[in-house]
């Protein structure tokens, strides 16, 4: 297998009124258990989380789950001076995890349970994201 790379470089992000659009996932798999954490026989959902390369905290990687705005200093350029970002969040139901992927030498892979997912979430928009647009996504899905 040929090694993946990352799609970077301002040149190729796209924006809209004034914000910088950004698509995202949160992976997710089944998980059958006899007992993890609070749950007992049967099946828990984990996400994946990668780390993030800048500062502490676990983020998602980047069906539709919902628009989710947010700022960010690292982000503020010509077309977006106050770092503006809408992302667009989908659920991802992974089948196969590979061995290769891009950015595996400064990033690593956690899956975690949903509750602490959200104790590991390095932005609010993305804990907003998995509570309120993934759960329920799931609840409605299952």
């Amino acid at each position: 297998m040929s090694d993946l790379v990352a799609r970077t470089g301002r040149l190729q992000q796209r924006y809209e009124a004034g914000f910088r659009l950004v698509a995202g996932c949160i992976p997710f798999r089944y998980r059958s258990t006899n007992e993890a954490d609070d749950v007992k026989f049967g099946k828990v959902v984990e996400v994946l989380m990668i780390n993030s390369t800048s500062g502490p905290g676990l983020l998602f990687p980047k069906d539709f789950i919902g628009f989710y705005h947010f700022k960010s200093k690292s982000h503020q350029d010509e077309f977006s001076p106050e770092g503006l970002c809408k992302a667009a969040m989908f659920a991802l139901f992974v089948k196969e995890e590979l061995n290769s992927w891009p950015e595996q030498s400064t990033r690593t892979r956690n899956w975690l349970t949903i509750p602490k997912a959200l104790q590991s979430c390095r932005h609010e928009w993305m804990k907003d994201a998995l509570e309120n647009g993934f759960c329920k996504w799931l609840a409605q899905n299952k």
